[in-house]
């Protein structure tokens, strides 16, 4: 007979000193083994003050990161360290050559102030906060760029172009894509990097325009890294945690589509609730973890040698707490 998972993984979690942790992007089984769940920066937060030493994180990379940002005392293991693809799109590097081109185009780097959305490299964050800017998430980022703006400065927003560009559009200000032919940088409030989320890329306006024939009254829920044309046609927009909280709060006969995750969507109310797209729009760097790599996580901890643990060094953990305390500071 095989290993029973979900008995095992309970077993190691009552023995051990140890929360797992689960992204709302997670596949159900994995979902449901979770002590706390959440979007990445709740998750980062509430594993802070959790009194366990040992952190299991069913997550993306960048969430690990995170917890170790925070909490740098914490041991960080991840059943899969799986990349979130926007965040692969930006490292130190391509940070510093974003910066150069906005200089070249004539706006100093004393004029510049960053924003990284917190779907970013710890690295990232880290240059970022050396740069005297802050970290956001989809649910406070036009709050941290209201601030942001009374620096008198013109806001880099990396990675996202789309949730910097979504923004822009809600404040009435003017953004463009640095180094995209004929990029308006001087006079451009928000400069965003070229970065997207694969999955949210896959909503479209002919799937807002198929669900509102289908269903005339229907309502249309996006998330913000939805490309600008489909946030512009929808009834909603909101972060993971705002998503869930308009849905649930719908009368049940009113039907909605709901541009986002998958796995998320199925999960909320089973009826009258629709996925937003012609294909299942899964990530799947999230689906890479199974409940054989969560047990695997926790048996190294009983072992005592554990796997995939979570390192960064303290310069760079310094520099990007800076860019999320900032962040918090913000009301």
């Amino acid at each position: 007979m095989g290993i029973d998972y979900r008995k095992e993984i309970e077993r190691l979690k009552d023995a051990l000193p140890v929360t797992v942790v689960g992204h709302y992007y997670q596949r159900d089984e994995v979902f449901e083994m979770a002590d706390i769940i959440g979007d990445s920066l709740e998750l980062a937060r509430r594993c802070k003050v959790d009194e366990n030493p040992w952190v299991v994180f069913c997550g993306v990379g960048f969430m690990g990161q995170s917890v170790k940002v925070i909490a740098p005392k914490k041991r960080v293991l991840m059943p899969k360290v799986a990349c979130c693809a926007m965040a692969r799109m930006i490292d130190g590097s391509y940070y510093d050559e974003t910066v150069e081109i906005i200089e070249k185009a004539g706006v100093s780097r004393e004029d510049i102030l960053p924003i990284t959305y917190i779907n970013s490299d710890v690295s990232v964050k880290a240059k970022v906060g050396k740069m005297g800017g802050m970290v956001c998430t989809s649910s406070n980022a036009v709050k941290i760029i209201e601030k942001g703006l009374l620096s008198g400065k013109k806001i880099l927003f990396v990675p996202d172009r789309c949730l910097g560009q979504n923004v822009a559009n809600m404040m009435g200000l003017k953004s463009c894509i640095v180094g995209e032919e004929g990029s308006d940088i001087k006079g451009s409030d928000i400069l965003c990097f070229n970065g997207f989320c694969s999955v949210h890329q896959l909503f479209s306006v002919d799937d807002v325009n198929f669900y509102r024939q289908k269903y005339p009254d229907i309502k249309i829920a996006v998330h913000p890294e939805c490309d600008p044309k489909v946030v512009e046609v929808s009834d909603f927009v909101g972060s993971t945690s705002q998503l869930i909280k308009y849905v649930n709060e719908l009368d049940i006969e009113q039907k909605v589509a709901v541009g986002t995750e998958y796995n998320l969507v199925n999960r909320m109310r089973k009826r009258n609730t629709y996925v937003l797209s012609s294909t299942k729009p899964e990530c799947p760097t999230m689906n890479e973890t199974t409940l054989k790599d969560l047990y695997l996580s926790l048996k190294s901890i009983e072992d005592e040698a554990p796997i995939n643990e979570i390192f960064v060094d303290d310069e760079t953990v310094y520099y990007a707490r800076l860019a999320l305390e900032r962040m918090l500071e913000v009301k």
